[in-house]
């Protein structure tokens, strides 16, 4: 089973090449999926103070890695030859996920600036959306809280998403059919 992770700060385009693997029939698990199933468990309401809280404290209580532990029954459970993982936040969900899956296991960063990400978030009209420049640094600093720096840092690939939607998910379908053909390289 190969399993290939996206990281990067909030609206880089995790999600859009999450989407991009779905409709080349690769499952994906949206690690942040997880801490909303939880927070709708608990009755809270899905604001991005508490969607954040909740994983602060799922991390506090359980470890840095506690949605990644939560995630691997999801993928195992699927049986398919291949699996993406959008969202992960820090080292230790990737230490996770590379001692689960071993070189089957593959990061890739998503890196966009902050201007083109608030416009992203804005346009999205999610319940958890920032609407500013400094509640979307805010966001940053948690998530980095997190170790989400060092996870970027440890990716084995780079996409670079600064040019158009076209250019990134053009990208982003090389590196899928690098997986479909067994050919990736880390």
């Amino acid at each position: 089973m190969r399993i290939v992770a996206f990281v990067g700060m909030p609206a880089s385009g995790k999600s859009e090449a999450a989407k991009t693997a779905n409709k080349r029939n690769i499952p994906v698990i949206v690690m942040g999926d997880v801490v909303r199933r939880e927070a709708e468990r608990r009755g809270l309401d899905p604001s991005d103070a508490n969607i954040g809280g909740l994983a602060d404290q799922l991390r506090a209580a359980e470890g840095m890695d506690a949605i990644a532990k939560r995630c691997i029954p999801l993928i195992r459970e699927l049986h398919k030859d291949a699996v993406v993982i959008d969202g992960i936040r820090g080292p230790a969900e990737v230490d996770l996920f590379r001692r689960e899956f071993g070189d089957d296991f593959m990061l890739i960063s998503i890196v966009a600036s902050i201007d083109i990400r608030l416009e992203r978030i804005i346009s999205r009209k999610r319940s958890d959306a920032v609407t500013s420049i400094k509640s979307l640094e805010i966001r940053d600093e948690r998530e980095l809280g997190w170790g989400m720096g060092d996870a970027i840092a440890s990716a084995d690939h780079v996409i670079r998403n600064t040019g158009t939607l076209d250019q990134f998910l053009e990208e982003v379908e090389f590196m899928i059919d690098q997986i479909r053909q067994d050919t990736w390289k880390k």
